[in-house]
């Protein structure tokens, strides 16, 4: 997995305790890297660490952290810094889903949409990036969606914080370049996980929507290519949607 003379040793995943989050935690450790994952809720964190821990070992830790809270985000990053070193790799996963029209849309779920997709974006960044500068470089992937360039009824909060991310991407991008920190974003289509009011398959395989590993693969795929190549935008989506 080559960056920085593929000395990639340790990641943080936000958003980390299912789904997308936690596919790609697998993945990476997977990958033989330690991983720290965070998630909003105590039990959810255990609950995702002993199924990794079980299957990884002690590779894998986490801690309850709303990324739309600036000081959780601090001492997270701080915590994970503390017993993995790094970051090497920030994935940026966490995220929300509330789908209502602009004139029905409660103020404080336009806030938390806001707040948690593109200001928790932000403020994982803000920690990682010097971190990273000191150890020498790092990669961030920011997990968005193809909402943020299809738009639809219902959808402005979603889609405004996605086409916020591409943005903030591929701003950030061209800052941290020269840093040895490379930027990359994937764009997933529909996803098979419990995001919004959704509910999973039962059987996954019978599904047409992506699966989290999916996701997780185009991660991996990401992390393994040359250090000189970026591909700083990938759009993933199901080959065959429902008609």
């Amino acid at each position: 997995m080559p960056n920085k003379g593929s000395e990639m040793k340790s990641a943080v995943v936000t958003g980390g305790t299912r789904g997308i989050g936690y596919a790609i935690a697998e993945a990476l450790l997977k990958q033989e890297l330690k991983v720290f994952i965070c998630g909003t809720a105590q039990a959810g964190v255990d609950r995702a660490v002993q199924q990794l821990k079980n299957a990884h070992g002690d590779r894998i830790a986490g801690a309850v952290c709303n990324v739309r809270n600036y000081e959780q985000v601090r001492a997270m990053m701080a915590q994970a810094a503390q017993r993995n070193g790094g970051p090497d790799i920030l994935v940026n996963n966490a995220g929300i889903g509330i789908f209502s029209s602009v004139e029905k849309m409660a103020l404080e779920d336009w806030r938390a949409t806001i707040e948690t997709n593109l200001s928790g974006l932000f403020y994982c960044c803000h920690e990682a990036i010097p971190l990273m500068r000191k150890s020498g470089g790092g990669y961030i992937i920011n997990i968005g969606s193809l909402a943020g360039r299809n738009f639809f009824p219902g959808g402005s909060a979603y889609s405004a914080s996605k086409a916020g991310l591409i943005a903030f991407s591929e701003a950030l991008m061209q800052e941290v370049r020269y840093d040895h920190i490379r930027v990359s974003y994937i764009m997933p289509g529909s996803v098979e996980t419990e995001f919004g009011s959704s509910t999973p398959a039962a059987d996954p395989s019978k599904t047409w929507k992506l699966l989290p590993e999916d996701v997780a693969e185009a991660a991996i795929d990401l992390l393994r290519s040359n250090p000189r190549s970026l591909s700083s935008r990938v759009e993933i989506r199901p080959s065959e949607p429902k008609r």
